[in-house]
């Protein structure tokens, strides 16, 4: 959101659809809405064109026909979700038989064509109270440090004083705590690079809490035979150590 002259803000839009006459419409109901104040801050006629406006230029809500030429609103609402600053999304269009797939995508609202301004408005205050919210729970976690997984189209915020460990497994990190496991889509370099002070690098697949280690000990592993594997409080299972960070988990455990 960008402030206002008078010290409010504004949020900024994206407007998408093949056609010139209902981005000019669109345009023109922006314009004209007063609660809250809105700026179109960019049009686009196609997903590819919007996705390319997109990377150089962030939006509060992206309001997207469905029917278009090439991938659709539905495909392009996919593809925005995966920007680390991803809009809120309001779909716009003609046809009714899409709501389902947009509140599937989390969409904010599902306007029908001929839109009217106090409907628009209504959806654009819907967007404004989620940005809030997005800022309030920024806030909240500046507090206290948590990590936010999404799995299987639920969001969750976990306390990193609960995490026992992370393990690399494909394309994912599993994120342990004593009560359950989760899945992460992201790098353990990431994680290593950002948790450093709490957690330590055991094996070139896993990081451990630093408070969580409980023992050391000899251990057989059917692939890299005889080694050693760190115990943890909270988890039965043990976890390898590399003979490369053999040394720092004895400097750890002797503490």
């Amino acid at each position: 959101m960008i402030a206002a002259d008078g010290g409010g803000l504004v949020l900024k839009a994206l407007v998408v659809d093949d056609e010139s006459l209902a981005r000019a419409r669109m345009r023109t109901l922006l314009s004209d809405c007063r609660s809250p104040l809105v700026q179109c801050v960019g049009e686009a006629a196609h997903a590819v064109q919007a996705m390319t406006m997109l990377q150089h230029q962030s939006v509060d809500v992206a309001l997207i026909d469905i029917h278009m030429p090439g991938a659709d609103g539905l495909a392009l609402a996919r593809s925005l979700r995966a920007l680390a600053q991803p809009p809120a999304l309001i779909f716009v269009t003609a046809h009714a038989e899409h709501a389902v797939d947009a509140f599937e995508l989390e969409a904010v609202d599902y306007l029908t064509k001929p839109v009217r301004l106090e409907r628009l408005q209504l959806a654009l205050q819907k967007v404004e109270r989620l940005l809030q919210s997005r800022r309030g729970l920024a806030a909240s976690e500046a507090q206290e440090d948590v990590l936010i997984i999404q799995e299987r189209g639920r969001t969750e915020r976990i306390p990193v004083a609960q995490i026992v460990y992370f393990k690399a497994e494909l394309k994912y990190v599993t994120v342990r705590t004593a009560a359950r496991s989760y899945i992460l889509d992201g790098s353990l370099n990431e994680l290593e690079e950002k948790y450093r002070t709490d957690f330590v690098r055991i094996h070139r697949n896993a990081l451990i809490a630093r408070r969580a280690v409980r023992a050391l000990e000899k251990h057989f592993d059917a692939e890299e035979g005889e080694g050693w594997a760190v115990r943890l409080n909270g988890v039965e299972e043990l976890l390898a150590v590399s003979r490369r960070q053999l040394a720092a988990v004895r400097e750890l455990v002797s503490r």
